[in-house]
């Protein structure tokens, strides 16, 4: 069974950072291409980042460049999400995702609060 397990958010302050994790398994993590996908209250979600299989290739949405990072670990299962210099439009709940097939796997999310 495919297992999708989002940790390490919490709250900070503005300009405070943290580091998401996703652990994997239940399928071949090192096949697929991962992506973070996060959801503010009140709102639809909203894709932040991906990265391919091996790692070399990473990708940014516009509001997060420059202060996320993404990266895996294929050895370990998991794929990692820096955040740094976070808002508190960063707030959401924060979910790894791939897709196999016609299928899309989620995580159950870990909550992101950015307040003073």
């Amino acid at each position: 069974e495919v297992q999708l397990v989002e940790s390490g958010g919490g709250m900070v302050q503005p300009g405070g950072s943290l580091r998401l994790s996703c652990a994997a398994s239940g399928f071949t993590f090192s096949s697929y291409d991962m992506s973070w996908v996060r959801q503010a209250p009140g709102k639809g979600p909203e894709w932040v980042s991906a990265i391919n299989t091996g790692g070399g290739s990473t990708y940014y949405a516009d509001s997060v460049k420059d202060r996320f990072t993404i990266s895996r670990d294929n050895g370990k299962n998991t794929v990692y999400l820096q955040m740094n210099s976070l808002k508190p439009e960063d707030t959401a709940v924060y979910y790894c995702n791939f897709i196999r097939a016609r299928a899309s796997y989620w995580g159950r999310g870990t909550q992101v609060t950015v307040s003073s």
